[in-house]
């Protein structure tokens, strides 16, 4: 029903604009297949230069006064040589944009309404040729360099951020879907009087924009930060929410002690969802200079920054997918969907390539994760500190995976894990502008420095593994520096 009421307010929204807006034609009954092709070529094309996200065609609209007459065009039943016209318009054009038909049955008359994405990664061919709107006329888009040209500038892969988590909500809902006063609080805002200019407020940090019939859109972004229930979006955007389980054990088949499915948006929800996890670790007792005490078994600013990474780096086009928290008797392992755009051991030092630029910048700016390019590096020296076993980072095709381990001696690390080690202290050596040692790798791993024989084998291993490098050939011991340095 909703639906319906949407498309018969965007139908007299178009009408009204369509003198203003070169992304809407009208049409009567001409069905012609090779006129349609091209003008879903030419509108896709034509939104994308003028920065439109849709372009539209509404059958059943006289042209000339915008008047509703009605229409006998039927795009399902329409078939060409044979073949069912929907489907061979899709294979004509390239690349094909997800374009809908829709039937809209108005007050006034029977409309159909193409719905046409405008193009995004390149100009889209039909028939093998690009075309462009030009007044009345359809050319081809090569017939016009300039235009071509700021197609090419505008065309940029899609931002899940900007797209719509729910569409066609009053402001009511909007401020019952939304945590409008944690988004004032968190950001230092003074809630201000009337819903007028809260709604402005959230429009113009691109949490909802304007919809037809005086009605908004939530975009993903709004969503994935401030739902008050993650639940009441669907599943692009519910599935996103945080998973967490804890076992009474070392490996899955172990009991099940807490489980917790996040309802809450990221920004509302993060520092609860740290502060849950570490009241459930179990300490580790530390000797400190005077004294023994007791300590988490993982630094927190580690799992608050792996979670923060993992919540903005994900690749939120994976459907079904969303972060995974899974808490052992003696690691914790955080996952996210999506391939890294940065190669596992490269993150502690290149700054960091987000899928999801607007959630990472509001989270940064709300002081919920460190500053672009800060945060791994600060994660591997609390772990040192701690002398804990280095953090892992696995990368397969369709997540990352990231282990942080608990206390373990030197004597119990296995020869891979010392090597890793040595590899991570040495790309923080690296960012403080200084070579590592052998004393300075006696230090991270806990050994004497009377010991430091072992440090020299755990050297060996790492250069043998490809990690390390001298940082003067001539001179071995003089110190080392990461591989890629």
């Amino acid at each position: 029903m909703a639906l319906l009421e949407r498309d018969v307010a965007l139908v007299d929204e178009l009408r009204r604009a369509r003198n203003e807006d070169a992304c809407v034609e009208f049409k009567h009954n001409n069905d012609d297949p090779e006129m349609i092709g091209k003008l879903v070529s030419a509108l896709s094309n034509g939104a994308r230069s003028i920065g439109k996200e849709v372009a539209y065609i509404l059958w059943g609209v006289e042209d000339a006064t915008a008047r509703i007459v009605g229409t006998t065009f039927d795009p399902d039943a329409k078939l060409v040589g044979g073949q069912a016209f929907v489907f061979r318009m899709a294979q004509m054009l390239k690349p094909s944009p997800a374009f809908e038909f829709r039937t809209v049955r108005h007050p006034e008359g029977k409309i159909v309404l193409l719905e046409i994405p405008a193009a995004t990664i390149a100009p889209v061919e039909y028939s093998g040729t690009a075309y462009l709107r030009v007044g009345n006329a359809t050319p081809k888009l090569s017939d016009y360099p300039e235009r071509y040209q700021k197609l090419i500038t505008n065309l940029r892969p899609y931002v899940w951020e900007v797209g719509n988590a729910k569409a066609f909500v009053d402001a009511d809902a909007v401020l019952e879907l939304l945590n409008y006063p944690a988004y004032f609080r968190l950001t230092g805002q003074k809630l201000p009087d009337g819903r007028a200019a809260i709604l402005e407020r959230l429009e113009a940090e691109r949490f909802i924009t304007p919809d037809v019939g005086g009605r908004w859109n939530i975009t993903n972004l709004g969503a994935i930060l401030f739902a008050t229930d993650l639940s009441k979006f669907d599943e692009a955007v519910s599935r996103k929410a945080v998973r967490f389980v804890a076992y009474d054990g070392k490996n899955k088949a172990a009991i099940v002690t807490h489980r917790q499915d996040g309802r809450l948006g990221y920004a509302t929800g993060f520092s609860g969802l740290v502060e849950f996890i570490d009241g459930l670790l179990p300490k580790a007792e530390h000797i400190g200079p005077a004294f023994r005490e007791a300590v988490p078994l993982f630094p927190q600013i580690a799992i608050r920054e792996l979670i923060a990474n993992a919540l903005i780096h994900q690749d939120m086009t994976i459907s079904g997918a969303g972060p995974q928290i899974a808490l052992f008797k003696d690691r914790l392992e955080i996952t996210n969907p999506g391939q890294p755009l940065v190669a596992p051991d490269r993150m502690i030092d290149l700054p960091p390539r987000s899928r999801n630029p607007m959630v990472g910048a509001f989270m940064r700016r709300i002081g919920l994760c460190e500053e672009q390019g800060s945060g791994l590096d600060k994660v591997v020296v609390a772990i040192e500190e701690l002398h804990l076993p280095p953090p892992v980072f696995q990368a397969t095709d369709a997540s990352l995976h990231v282990i942080l381990y608990g206390p373990r001696p030197f004597a119990e690390m296995t020869p891979g894990e010392r090597a890793l080690a040595a590899y991570q202290h040495s790309v923080i050596k690296w960012l403080e502008g200084e070579k590592m040692r052998n004393a300075s790798l006696c230090d991270r791993l806990g050994v004497d420095r009377r010991n430091a024989a072992q440090i020299s084998a755990v050297i060996k291993e790492a250069m043998k593994e490809g990690y390390l490098k001298p940082a003067d050939p001539d001179h071995p011991r003089a110190g080392y520096f990461p591989n890629w340095a």
